[in-house]
């Protein structure tokens, strides 16, 4: 199967996601996916859950107001996500550089996406996936998010993967031809199929079962 016959069965399997849709929940603003980013790595979203609503109720999730926090009076607040002297500074940077561009979305949105994805990375903090999950579910640029899930799917339908993060992510882009809405849809769609299907047995029993994935160049 090919990259799109995979997406077209994800869907039939499981149906649209609507992942991180404007008025589609959880997330309320594009801030609370930027923090929720932060404070989710290395932790589940049961905990994050309780970080997020303190930053809530403490900055209505707003940029200027975090960074108007202490960095105790931040910590105390986030401290249920676990790791905090990590993702304390990395939620402080995160803001900063949103005020080099007046904390506007809009403008953020307008940098080109090479540009954009450098200085998510130059950040401490945020790697190659984070950075790609914010580019694409805050800043709408389309790409391939090469996650824990979609490598533990590829394996399963024969289709090793490069240990890099960015060979990885090249292999697939140059086997299918995405646009921004695929894109957002197709990581939706390996994300929940994976948090259903976590064994070699559950994934022998699923719908996808005896199918082999080729990444074919495209011309």
């Amino acid at each position: 199967m090919t990259i799109d016959d995979l997406y077209q069965a994800l869907l039939t399997d499981l149906g649209p996601r609507h992942w991180l849709e404007p008025g589609v929940p959880p997330a309320e603003t594009p801030w609370e996916i930027l923090w929720g980013g932060v404070l989710v790595q290395n932790t589940n979203w049961r905990n994050v859950d309780y970080a997020l609503a303190n930053l809530k109720a403490a900055t209505q999730f707003e940029p200027q107001q975090l960074l108007a926090l202490s960095t105790a009076a931040l910590t105390a607040l986030v401290k249920p996500a676990g790791f905090y002297t990590r993702k304390v500074p990395t939620l402080q940077g995160l803001a900063a550089w949103a005020g080099q561009y007046d904390f506007k979305l809009t403008t953020m949105r307008q940098l080109p996406a090479a540009q954009l994805r450098r200085e998510l990375k130059a950040l401490k903090g945020i790697g190659d996936e984070t950075a790609d999950y914010f580019s694409m579910y805050v800043f709408d640029k389309p790409t391939i998010i090469v996650d824990t899930y979609l490598r533990r799917l590829f394996a399963w339908l024969g289709q090793d993967l490069p240990s890099s993060y960015l060979k990885a992510q090249a292999l697939i882009e140059g086997a299918w031809t995405y646009d921004f809405a695929h894109a957002r849809e197709l990581h939706a769609l390996i994300v929940d199929y994976g948090k259903q299907v976590k064994t070699t047995a559950a994934f022998e029993a699923s719908a996808l079962a005896g199918q082999h994935l080729q990444l074919l160049p495209q011309r």
